[in-house]
């Protein structure tokens, strides 16, 4: 779907302006330091060394594997289907996290460092972290505005990121 089509839609509620391009920017900025690192220069994946490819090989393609669902799933629900009425998405993997297709980024960075234990891409995930956080915050604002009560109760019953274990 074109960004002028998303845009017509009165059921989206918006995001934030420099988000796409702020996930771009930390992909490549990852990726950058990630793939180096895991397979030319070696500067910081010693923990690689310590723990089994026999166990960083499944955990990070399972992470992957999740990964790849959320966010596939979310996208479909979001963008897939247009809702007559405008309201709070309350099922699929929105009745997990609210943020399903964040949460799948994060697991892709975290996936692949699994895969490799680059200590300088961990850093560059925390900075991922917070980046994600920040659009969640600023997203959840608009949907307040927007939905007000029937959000307010989303937000008090479905977590941020981290599903509840139950």
């Amino acid at each position: 779907m074109k960004r002028s089509e998303i845009k017509l839609r009165e059921d989206l509620t918006g995001e934030h302006t420099f988000g796409d391009l702020g996930q771009l920017l930390f992909l490549f900025l990852f990726l950058g330091i990630w793939i180096p690192d895991s397979f030319f220069l070696h500067f910081s994946t010693f923990l690689s060394k310590s723990i089994s490819l026999f166990i960083r090989l499944p955990l990070g393609l399972m992470v992957l594997i999740i990964s790849g669902s959320l966010a596939g799933k979310g996208l479909k629900i979001v963008f897939g289907e247009i809702r007559d009425k405008p309201s709070v998405i309350r099922k699929g993997v929105f009745k997990i996290v609210r943020h399903p297709i964040y949460l799948g980024s994060i697991l892709l960075y975290l996936g692949l460092f699994f895969l490799t234990f680059s200590l300088l891409s961990a850093i560059v995930l925390i900075a991922i972290l917070g980046f994600y956080y920040y659009l969640c915050r600023y997203e959840e604002q608009l949907l307040l505005k927007r939905f007000g009560r029937e959000y307010q109760d989303y937000l008090k019953e479905v977590p941020m990121l981290i599903p509840k274990i139950k």
